[in-house]
């Protein structure tokens, strides 16, 4: 599943639009979000960390990072 995926059934299970996020994104960072950004960056994957942090916030969800010990060489 790739990132557009996963923010698409975020905002679904919580009735969200991306017109919607994209305000409150924009409240809360000062910083103009548009549906269209918000869409544009999702279908290129260049979502950037910390906005995907701030989505997850808005949305009531947390990010973790498991790191596969296998592959770290351990």
């Amino acid at each position: 599943m790739n990132v557009r995926e996963e923010v698409k059934i975020m905002l679904t299970s919580k009735c969200m639009t991306i017109k919607e996020l994209a305000r409150r994104m924009t409240e809360l960072t000062g910083k103009n979000y548009s549906q269209s950004l918000i869409s544009h960056k999702l279908a290129d994957e260049s979502l950037r960390y910390s906005e995907m942090k701030l989505i997850c916030k808005i949305l009531g969800y947390r990010i973790y990072i498991d790191f596969d010990e296998i592959r770290l060489g351990k």
